[in-house]
């Protein structure tokens, strides 16, 4: 059963993408997911709208694929088996919920091509790193809390900082690349960065992500905390995972307060955002791959 919702899984978020991509790049028409159609021929126009809800549809079926694979990969009977490659995936399956329910209401498409390679590379990943830990306390309610708070938030910024990256790129199109791109031979690239909402549009959702997820980030630091004095008889374990959780929850906080004060915007709030997002990887994806995979040692 696994193995079927693997293949089902990888081929929904690849075939999406390669046909997101080939549409971009061979017609520079905006993507099959895109909630905003373009302005076609008369005779074009009942395929065109349809293109949207049956991608749709097939990126739905795609996430309840994942998300079913997850819930029996992660929680077999009463124990709970998680690694890098399991947060990496549960992450980008939740990035990619988000994009789903976005696209219903911006024109995202771009941002489209960046989440469902990613998300068809990750979901795939627990199949070549089996390296996992069991977790003899997964049923304890404060540690399911912690947990499902700290996903959430992870698949926040995750989105966030594809967002972020899409913005970059599109800004420095805008201002220094649209002729150099043009001639060539990037029409397909930057076919994609045209059919974005203004940037100011995905500024203010890019912080909205940032600020429900700083929030999330900000519960789950206090759940550790709970969990970890109800576990093991002490708040706070000051080792890599809880520096590293701590720095990206200090970056993100002021960021958000720079934003709300100063007004910060443009490149140096996105290098900022990819860069607290760097930290946040570091602080668990990033230490559980060092001891899973480097040192082969798994670790809770």
């Amino acid at each position: 059963m696994d193995i079927v919702l693997y293949a089902l899984t990888a081929l929904l978020y690849g075939g999406l993408a390669v046909v997101g991509w080939r549409v971009h790049r061979v017609e520079g028409a905006p993507s099959m997911l895109s909630s905003v159609p373009p302005v076609p021929a008369v005779a074009r126009a009942p395929s065109r709208a349809s293109s949207p809800r049956v991608a749709r549809a097939l990126l739905f079926v795609a996430l309840a694929a994942h998300g079913l694979l997850l819930h029996m990969t992660i929680f077999p009977r009463d124990a709970m088996v998680f690694g890098f490659a399991f947060a990496l995936s549960a992450m980008f399956w939740l990035g990619a919920c988000i994009y789903w329910i976005e696209s219903y209401f911006f024109p995202l498409e771009g941002l489209g091509l960046l989440v469902l390679p990613l998300a068809c590379l990750a979901s795939l990943m627990p199949l070549a790193f089996g390296g996992v830990h069991v977790l003899s306390y997964a049923a304890a309610p404060l540690f399911k809390m912690h947990f499902i708070i700290a996903n959430v938030a992870y698949g926040l910024f995750a989105i966030a900082a594809l967002h972020a990256v899409l913005m970059l790129f599109a800004e420095r199109r805008l201002h220094m690349l649209r002729s150099a791109l043009e001639s060539n031979g990037g029409g397909g690239f930057a076919g994609w960065l045209d059919t974005l909402p203004p940037l100011l549009t995905l500024e203010k959702l890019l912080f909205r992500l940032i600020g429900a997820g700083f929030v999330l980030l900000t519960l789950t630091l206090i759940s550790g905390v709970l969990f970890s004095e109800q576990l093991l008889g002490r708040p706070l374990t000051f080792d890599h995972k809880t520096v590293f959780a701590v720095l990206s929850w200090v970056m993100f906080g002021a960021l958000l307060t720079g934003r709300q004060l100063s007004g910060w915007r443009g490149r140096t709030a996105l290098r900022w955002v990819l860069a607290s997002f760097v930290a946040l990887l570091l602080a668990y994806v990033g230490s559980r791959f060092v001891f899973e995979v480097l040192l082969h040692r798994p670790v809770v």
